[in-house]
């Protein structure tokens, strides 16, 4: 895949990464407000709201998973190279090419399978404890933003493996740029 065709295909991948960090923010922003609100109601009122717990469970997971694509995409997530930074610079770059591609592979069959849970928990009826809120719900609104890591990170491996796409030396401040 050229340097070209590389970034015409990261573009859009860009766009929806940065649109579901966006949503993933407002997600965990809500959960804080519930978290306020919740414990100025159990200290002013003696009633906390029902269903917080089952309610920020659900907010945090929605956030983290819509965030991390923007964390995959800016190559910000954590990365243990202390035995690869003597390697050269190609050879570092093959072995981030199979870091991404098992992180594409992985999320990818976390995405089908956390898909296929919310169509079996949809058809078996299953509803949270205290809200009575469908369960499907939960599970569908995580395979989104897996299966977006998973394609941001097939990108960045097919790149990677090419030389067509390099990880800067501090990834986690610049994040990953299309080589020169």
């Amino acid at each position: 895949m050229s340097t070209v065709r590389l970034g015409r295909v990261l573009r859009p991948l860009r766009t929806l990464a940065h649109a579901f960090a966006l949503l993933g923010g407002l997600a965990a922003f809500l959960v804080a407000m519930l978290t306020v609100a919740s414990i100025a109601g159990r200290v002013l009122a003696g009633t906390p709201i029902s269903g917080d717990v089952e309610l920020t469970q659900f907010g945090v997971a929605l956030a983290i998973s819509l965030c991390l694509p923007w964390a995959q995409l800016h190559g910000a997530n954590i990365i243990v190279d202390f035995f690869t930074q003597k390697l050269r610079a190609p050879a570092r770059r093959r072995l981030d090419a199979v870091g991404a591609l098992l992180m594409a592979v992985f999320c990818g069959l976390l995405a089908w399978r956390t898909a296929a849970g919310a169509f079996s928990v949809a058809a078996a009826g299953e509803t949270t404890m205290i809200l009575g809120a469908p369960m499907w719900i939960s599970y569908a609104v995580l395979a989104p933003g897996l299966a977006l890591i998973a394609l941001i990170a097939l990108v960045q491996a097919i790149g990677l493996w090419q030389g067509t796409l390099e990880q800067p030396a501090h990834a986690a401040e610049v994040g990953m740029q299309v080589a020169k």
